[in-house]
């Protein structure tokens, strides 16, 4: 990541995202490593998030935001996914659920107001999708809401809760009811006043160590205004999964940049120090480099295609595009850990090492999870049919 001396800003809405997301990425990337060797909350990232006041950025400027789109918060997320990639995803998954609440809201007071909330208060949201048997099956829920009166309550078994014990709140799916079908869905916005948590399982994972992803069941109540009117099944497909393996996406990206960053240092190196022959990892960063060419065009054109349907609710809901947006998270996530490995082999042992300046070692344990966040497998088998009953292209350009 390039290192930009930055003023911390007085006034950071009078600033892009992107130039108050490079001082919060200094930050994460300072305390990056302590965050990992411990497992814990990357705290210090977030305390200049907020300072930057980036939670809120997605909001609409009549609610307090500032109407950022998905371009502004991947170039958020790329940025902090060089610098702490635990910080990156947190930051990610957060505004997906935002996007999922601004965009379906409808005018609801009460999620109004917590929208403002989270722009004036910095709030960080936190999501609840994976559950009991179904695990990473997250079109299907156990536990039902029930309503008592104008409030409902939820008991729910989750397997992974992000950063649960950190946030400020909780967005989570639910059956819609005790006589509904696992599928029939609603999304359910939770402050931490209306819940609490019983810690199931801890996280002592390879990589990605400072998402806290443990599992918990949760208990929760709250005002059943804070229940979305829209089915979960639209949301899914219409925000959820495309802002999901965008801003995932752009955080591995970051990632496999940091890496090819530091292989090209090692190249550059190592060519002065030897009179200008070429060292033996100089293929593999030029791998690493355009496979990370690759994956931001990847990016880009997953950006651009949802971004023309996005008013578009039959072009949106096509198969096309829902298969399109799907295999964008496989094609990306695979694409960051080949670009990882080739950035590792460039720099040879000086990479393998974790006491060197170009060490690969943190990031190929974090982009490892990339492939199995919503396992690519998974993914996969449930496309295998559609794939094979879809014409195949007869041409270049069709």
């Amino acid at each position: 990541m390039t290192n930009t001396s930055a003023q911390v800003l007085t006034t950071p809405s009078t600033t892009s995202a992107s130039a108050r997301a490079r001082v919060a990425a200094q930050v994460a990337a300072t305390h990056a490593g302590a965050v990992d060797a411990a497992g814990r909350f990357p705290s210090e990232a977030f305390a200049e998030i907020r300072k930057q006041r980036l939670l809120g950025i997605m909001v609409p400027q009549f609610l307090g935001g500032e109407g950022a789109g998905l371009g502004e918060v991947a170039d958020v997320c790329f940025t902090l996914g060089q610098a702490d990639s635990s910080a990156g995803l947190i930051y990610a998954m957060h505004q997906i659920k935002m996007a999922c609440i601004i965009r379906h809201s409808k005018g609801n007071a009460a999620l109004e107001r917590i929208l403002r909330q989270v722009v004036t208060d910095q709030l960080l949201l936190a999501s609840s999708t994976t559950e009991g048997q179904a695990g990473g099956n997250v079109r299907a829920s156990e536990a039902p809401i029930e309503h008592v009166g104008d409030q409902v309550t939820l008991e729910r078994k989750a397997t992974v809760i992000s950063y649960a014990k950190d946030a400020d709140g909780i967005v989570t799916t639910a059956r819609r009811a005790a006589d509904a079908a696992a599928s029939d869905q609603v999304l359910l916005v939770l402050l931490k006043k209306d819940y609490t948590l019983e810690q199931l399982q801890s996280w002592d994972t390879l990589g990605m160590r400072g998402t806290c992803s443990e599992g918990f069941t949760l208990r929760a109540r709250a005002p059943a205004q804070q229940v979305l009117a829209e089915p979960y099944e639209r949301i899914h497909a219409q925000t959820m999964v495309p802002h999901a393996h965008i801003l995932w996406g752009s955080v591995w990206a970051g990632i496999a940049a940091v890496a090819t960053t530091k292989a090209q240092t090692f190249v550059r190196n190592a060519l002065r120090g030897s009179g200008g022959q070429m060292p033996p990892g100089a293929p593999h960063f030029t791998q690493a480099a355009s496979t990370l060419r690759t994956l931001r065009g990847v990016l880009s054109s997953a950006l651009r295609s949802y971004q023309a349907v996005m008013s578009d609710e039959k072009a949106i809901s096509s198969l096309e595009f829902q298969t399109m947006i799907t295999l964008t998270k496989v094609q990306v996530s695979e694409l960051a850990v080949e670009t990882v490995l080739a950035a590792l082999r460039a720099c040879g042992l000086s990479g393998f090492r974790n006491d060197t300046q170009v060490s690969i070692g943190r990031h190929l344990r974090d982009v490892l999870s990339a492939p199995l966040m919503i396992n690519n497998d998974r993914i996969l088998a449930n496309l295998a049919m559609t794939s094979v009953m879809t014409s195949l292209p007869s041409s270049v350009g069709g």
